[in-house]
């Protein structure tokens, strides 16, 4: 991945160097190509021949780098629960237009845990969070009976949705064949851990941890089918943002609470 410049912007150049990656990095341009929206990294061009890909440039990367940015002296007033909120709605909407796409329903695969997930994304100069990494992104096609597996290796650790994890126990090696497949419900599983994330602690955050208590609590439901959708999340969401607002404007409401 190479800074470069083109018209006078700076842009983002991908390149492949390892041909075995082939696939994914075809499947990542079909994804950009097809699900370009406000929630997608912005592709310019590209050469399938050359396996050269050139998107818009964010200079403040990926999100795992939120919490140094917040600290920088020129986005210090950014660093607030209201904003720190408004990222994770971000978030949830990549999920739920993932879920909901012109192509069916798209599972995020590339997020065993919390750095990688992180690393899929990016964070705009005005701050709003975009989906960069596109290049696992199986599809769900109930009416078929189609689910999905993310990638053939066993996933361990609470990270991972229970389904992800391999479930015949420690005495039987695992084995992809006799693995299950699963659905888009493990994207909800990891929302709580997420949101944990971008929450981080400043004054304020504690409280909206607390009013999303019991929609996290939903999304970490053992039964996939017992998860509420991205969109019930966000819903919940946008009600706490403008609950949390109207009080934080009323004199002595956080007294009340």
């Amino acid at each position: 991945v190479f800074l470069s410049e083109w018209k006078e912007n700076k842009v983002v150049l991908s390149q492949l160097t390892n041909s075995e990656l082939k696939e994914d990095f075809l499947h990542g341009l079909k994804m950009l190509k097809a699900l370009q929206s406000k929630h997608v990294v912005r592709l310019l061009g590209y050469c399938e021949q050359q396996f050269t890909i050139l998107t818009e440039y964010h200079p403040l990367g990926s999100l795992r780098g939120l919490n140094e940015t917040l600290h920088i002296p020129k986005y210090k007033g950014m660093n607030t629960w209201h904003r720190r909120l408004m990222l994770a709605m971000d978030y949830v909407s990549v999920i739920r237009y993932l879920h909901s796409s012109p192509l069916g329903t798209l599972v995020m695969c590339d997020s065993n845990d919390l750095d990688k997930v992180l690393s899929q994304y990016l964070l705009t100069s005005d701050f709003h969070v975009l989906v960069n990494d596109l290049d696992a992104l199986p599809l769900v096609n109930r009416s078929a009976g189609k689910l999905v597996k993310c990638g053939h290796r066993e996933l361990r650790g609470e990270f991972v949705a229970p389904e992800q994890r391999w479930p015949y126990g420690e005495e039987m090696p695992f084995e992809d064949d006799l693995m299950p497949p699963y659905d888009e419900k493990t994207d909800i599983w990891k929302i709580p851990d997420v949101s944990n994330f971008f929450l981080g602690h400043v004054e304020g955050s504690d409280i909206v941890r607390l009013h999303l208590f019991d929609i996290h609590a939903a999304c970490k439901r053992k039964d996939p089918a017992e998860r509420p959708s991205a969109q019930e999340v966000l819903d919940t969401y946008r009600k706490v943002l403008t609950l949390l607002v109207r009080e934080a404007a009323m004199p002595g409401a956080r007294e009340m609470l």
